[in-house]
């Protein structure tokens, strides 16, 4: 039985035996598990981590800056000041869970491109 995906994303667990071996660096996967063989390559998670957390830190984000600024009225220098470095904060911690967890949901799901079935 496979690992929770979450448990990739927390800890870049294999998403076939948990061995923590799915990132070579703090957000680059291993060309393969070192303890099982799992091929990583295979998997393409591409942009999607970026697209969600951009998405919805961007929402975050806008929500606490209109609060700001109704709240405090404070200069555009300012809020470029403090929103600019908490958005990429936020994106860059959140990525290696994020890639790690889309990643360890292609594996469960045996997610593949698309094909047209001929009948």
């Amino acid at each position: 039985m496979s690992p929770p995906p979450i448990l990739s994303g927390t800890k870049g667990a294999c998403p076939r035996c948990a061995a923590p071996t799915l990132f070579r660096s703090f957000t680059g996967f291993a060309d393969r598990c070192t303890a099982c063989g799992l091929d990583f390559t295979r998997f393409n998670v591409g942009d999607g981590p970026v697209v969600f957390l951009t998405l919805g830190i961007g929402a975050l984000v806008t929500g606490l800056a209109l609060w700001v600024e109704f709240t405090f009225q404070p200069g555009v220098l300012i809020h470029a000041l403090l929103w600019i470095p908490v958005t990429a904060a936020l994106v860059i911690l959140a990525l290696r869970f994020s890639k790690g967890l889309l990643l360890a949901l292609e594996y469960r799901n045996r997610a593949g491109e698309g094909r047209v079935r001929s009948e």
